[in-house]
């Protein structure tokens, strides 16, 4: 992640979370990498969870089949929610490859989070896009590699 990224979305990720009980907001791609967080939690745990999260979006991803009708496998993922002791996170769907989680502490409005995240969601519209990088088959003794 650059800091030009970080300061081009960053603050809209602060709106996210000005709400009471709100925590952390963090933007990241579909293969983990850190797009852009909210003031309030350091580079290095945002990437940290960054990471997580996108295995968790796939873990999420792969349930599809315990909640569809057998007719109907096209059901594309577009949230999950975890609910800890003290806390919630909420992962949604920002555009193609990309996510945005928010932290928020057990007394928050649910329902105030998710369309609060939606209506950024909607708003940063294309720059929430973020297709796979490229290049990943040539790396030493990989498909395409010369060694």
């Amino acid at each position: 992640m650059n800091d030009h990224m970080n300061k081009e979305l960053g603050w809209m990720l602060d709106e996210v979370v000005k709400m009471p009980e709100a925590r952390h907001a963090i933007l990241l791609s579909a293969d983990g990498m850190l797009r852009a967080h909210s003031q309030g939690i350091d580079r290095d745990e945002a990437e940290r969870q960054a990471a997580a999260l996108s295995g968790l979006q796939s873990i999420s991803r792969s349930t599809t089949e315990f909640c569809t009708h057998p007719r109907n496998q096209d059901s594309p993922w577009r949230q999950t929610l975890i609910e800890f002791a003290h806390g919630y996170v909420f992962l949604i769907a920002a555009g193609p490859g990309a996510y945005l989680a928010v932290s928020a502490s057990e007394n928050v409005d649910m329902e105030a989070v998710t369309y609060r995240m939606q209506k950024t969601v909607d708003r940063l519209g294309k720059e929430l896009v973020s297709p796979p990088r490229q290049g990943m088959d040539t790396w030493q003794g990989g498909p395409g590699s010369q060694a």
